[in-house]
């Protein structure tokens, strides 16, 4: 089977997919990634004690805003209006990192795998610049999709 990339038309321009005739279906997506810290930072996050405030706080509400501006920040996204987004986070300390997981959900035509991979991203890069000052050396990984459902490539799981 050949896949072909949605993103281009006949002459190999980027264009916008047109979903118009696509069937409005209820869409979820699952991401998520994880960024690893000393475990200084890891304990001043786990204790609330970071200069700049609720590092997990502020994260989450910088995820939640990002996955409305997706379609600003990724030239060829559809805008698209999400029915719910969650963020949740998990704290490991024997690897001194937080997870992030988001679901992102709408009803509409095209799904949103890119508002959770987005939502993701923002909140560890959050995570990153609040803590920053005490630990530059944090490295954000394994950013991915998890899971989608909905559309007509139904239900996905990694």
């Amino acid at each position: 089977m050949t896949q072909t990339l949605t993103h281009f038309d006949t002459q190999g321009q980027a264009h916008m997919v047109d979903v118009g005739a696509k069937t409005e279906t209820r869409r979820v997506a699952v991401a998520g990634g994880r960024i690893s810290m000393l475990p200084e930072t890891f304990a001043m996050i786990e204790a609330g004690t970071a200069k700049k405030g609720d590092v997990l706080g502020i994260a989450r509400i910088a995820a939640i805003q990002a996955s409305k501006k997706t379609s600003e920040l990724i030239p060829l996204c559809h805008p698209i209006p999400l029915t719910r987004v969650a963020v949740e986070f998990t704290l490991d300390a024997a690897t001194s990192s937080v997870a992030c997981t988001v679901t992102a959900e709408t009803v509409g035509r095209t799904g949103v795998e890119m508002e959770a991979l987005t939502a993701v991203t923002v909140a560890l890069l959050t995570i990153y610049d609040m803590c920053k000052a005490v630990d530059r050396g944090m490295q954000m990984h394994d950013i991915r999709l998890i899971e989608k459902l909905g559309g007509k490539s139904g239900h996905w799981v990694a």
